[in-house]
């Protein structure tokens, strides 16, 4: 599984930060939080393909998270794209899809809208599910939350040799959670096999300021990227605006025990992310603040 950053910046794109835009890989599959604008070129120089099935959420309607959608579809039905496409946003996303649509033409291939109503999950499947919960902005937004499918407990082929086991289609149903018949005895998966592992975990907090619900929801997540558009300086014009100070964010990857915090959403005013960082460092060690086109791995355990 692996996390691209696309765009970095808040409001305004900068000479080196785009709009907001960041992109989970999971084999074939995309999962895109924001498209802010310029995101299909960004896309293209981190070589994120234009036909691979990919849902996209969105977490409010601003300009800088969603001015690059109509790029997008245009491309992608340019592009002959035949597979659908599903965009997850708040109350007003199908009008806005259908207002530049009905200007520019409308895409080429199936596009899925889905307008959040309320919190819990918004997508479930055998491999993973998305959470969302309301955010604290000036407009109706969302953060999200993806979450992996519990996995299979370690197999132990020593075990199941001392057992008695032979190998081949009996560990493989094993290790799948059946009960095999050896000799006579019934010899359980769990003999064999450790205990179930636990997904994987992004949240995504979108614009916000500090929330107690996605405090909650990103309890142990594998990773928190987390908006940090002012220093805490200037926490009461944050505020205000419905937005995040690096040390707030630190604090919320504090409480919520995460083992990795990134930050975005970087306003133009600090060129120097190094004043971003050390504020955050100063209350939670494990943090970046990202830069377009940063890539993180979350390998299993």
């Amino acid at each position: 599984m692996q996390v691209t950053f696309l765009g970095t910046s808040c409001s305004m794109p900068t000479t080196t930060r785009g709009s907001s835009s960041v992109v989970v890989r999971l084999g074939r599959e995309l999962l895109m939080f924001d498209c802010g604008e310029g995101t299909q070129r960004q896309m293209v120089k981190a070589h994120v393909g234009f036909q691979r099935p990919m849902k996209i959420f969105i977490s409010h309607l601003h300009g800088d998270h969603v001015l690059g959608l109509p790029g997008l579809l245009q491309s992608m039905s340019l592009l002959r794209r035949e597979k659908p496409l599903h965009i997850y946003g708040p109350t007003g996303l199908v009008q806005y899809v259908k207002a530049f649509s009905d200007s520019l033409g409308g895409p080429g291939f199936p596009v899925v809208l889905y307008e959040i109503k309320e919190s819990g999950v918004i997508f479930f499947s055998e491999k993973y599910q998305i959470i969302a919960v309301p955010a604290i902005h000036r407009a109706t937004a969302w953060s999200y939350c993806f979450i992996e499918a519990d996995r299979r407990g370690r197999f132990y082929p020593e075990k199941a040799e001392e057992l008695g086991v032979p190998k081949g289609e009996l560990w493989g149903r094993l290790h799948s959670g059946e009960s095999v018949m050896v000799d006579g005895k019934v010899i359980e998966s769990s003999m064999v096999s450790g205990p179930p592992r636990s997904g994987r975990k992004i949240v995504y907090s979108g614009d916000t300021a500090p929330n107690p619900e996605l405090v909650e929801l990103s309890r142990e997540a594998d990773l928190l990227i987390h908006e940090s558009t002012f220093l805490d300086d200037l926490a009461e014009r944050a505020e205000e605006d419905g937005h995040t100070t690096a040390l707030q964010a630190a604090e919320i990857a504090k409480e919520a025990e995460v083992k990795q915090l990134v930050l975005t959403h970087i306003s133009s005013r600090y060129p120097d992310p190094v004043v971003v960082l050390d504020e955050a460092k100063s209350m939670f060690e494990n943090v970046v603040v990202a830069e377009d086109f940063l890539e993180l791995s979350l390998e299993l355990e």
